[in-house]
């Protein structure tokens, strides 16, 4: 079983930068891909990034692409997500995901263990 605990959400204005963590325990942090999503007040919960069991392949939604970088420090078992240029359309809760797949890819059910979650909220 793995916990995985983000942190790093916060209030920002729009075109300011955020860097969230993500820190998993209790499991074998290089054997799982990780990925974000994300979810507004009243919409789905979306995609965001994945990285591979090691950082070979990312994949980005394309809202977000050329803003967001994820990465992962399998010495330090934890996956990051450094968010630049925010938008007000980029606030959400931010959720942190762990897959048994090597390329889960976009789709939640793909993904076994979650995170509670993270408050990003961008002012314009």
């Amino acid at each position: 079983q793995v916990q995985l605990v983000e942190s790093g959400g916060g209030l920002v204005q729009a075109g300011g930068s955020l860097r969230l963590n993500c820190a998993a325990s209790g499991g074998t942090f290089s054997n799982y891909a990780m990925g974000w999503f994300r979810q507004a007040p009243g919409k789905e919960r979306e995609f965001v990034a994945y990285i591979s069991w090691r950082p070979g392949r990312i994949y980005y939604a394309d809202s977000v692409k050329d803003r967001f970088t994820i990465s992962r420090d399998n010495a330090e078992n934890t996956v990051y997500l450094q968010m630049n240029s925010l938008k007000p359309e980029d606030t959400a809760v931010y959720y942190c995901a762990a897959s048994h797949s090597g390329v889960p890819g976009t789709q939640s059910r793909n993904y076994d263990f979650w995170g509670q979650g993270t408050q990003v909220t961008v002012s314009s």
